[in-house]
């Protein structure tokens, strides 16, 4: 693979289909930039339920999926929606199968909880950065979001309805990209060819700055 390319790997926590994170999952995904891959976690309904006793140098093979993916990923988003004023069990359950092994130590991590309550899912959103914060995950203020009454925002053709939560999504992925790209690696051009010596090529491009990438948008 590309030096270059960075490689985030998306987490639903939700194992229902068409749902309101899953659909977040993959607007966020629309908005990255060509650099970017995006690899979905699948395996969430397989892992077993969390136990020391078999969590050994050959644990069970969804465990190994897991641990392998998360090895590979230079960053990780992980959506959460809220059951019962806490995280998901089956999400819970994955990241107990993290604690021993270490995958997230120093990993950068975004996290997002969309919820049809206006809390955007708070009390999942608190519940597992405690866990990610304990595992020693690396997560920066501006990768955390939480979207409410999210069924008026992201459709289920993954469209986004709303640009305040676009502008949102965008500015969590610049936070988890700048925080797991090294400054020798940063590369001038993220959305197809945008430069060609200095000669701006697209309208709308992912620029580098001193700070970081941000959103541009230009005329020429």
């Amino acid at each position: 693979m590309n030096k270059n390319r960075i490689k985030i790997l998306s987490i639903s926590g939700s194992l229902r289909k068409n749902s309101s994170n899953t659909n977040v999952l993959y607007a966020i995904s629309n908005l990255r930039p060509e650099n970017i891959d995006f690899q979905f976690y699948e395996g969430l309904g397989l892992l077993p339920h969390f136990n020391p006793e078999i969590d050994t140098d050959s644990p069970p093979d969804p465990v190994k999926d897991l641990r392998n993916q998360l090895k590979l990923a230079d960053g990780v988003i992980i959506w959460t929606p809220e059951y019962a004023r806490g995280v998901p069990g089956s999400l819970k359950n994955a990241l107990d199968w993290i604690v021993s092994s270490g995958e997230f130590v120093n990993k950068p991590v975004a996290v997002i909880s969309a919820s049809s309550r206006s809390s955007g899912g708070d009390k999942a959103h608190e519940s597992i950065l405690l866990t990610l914060e304990m595992i020693e995950a690396k997560i920066p203020k501006e990768s955390t979001l939480r979207i409410g009454a999210v069924g008026t925002k992201i459709n289920n053709k993954i469209e986004i309805l709303d640009s305040t939560t676009s502008e949102q999504l965008k500015s969590v992925l610049n936070s988890l990209i700048n925080k797991q790209v090294p400054v020798s690696s940063r590369a001038r051009l993220l959305k197809g060819t945008i430069f060609h010596g200095e000669k701006l090529l697209n309208t709308y491009t992912y620029i580098l700055s001193n700070q970081g990438f941000y959103f541009h948008e230009s005329s020429s």
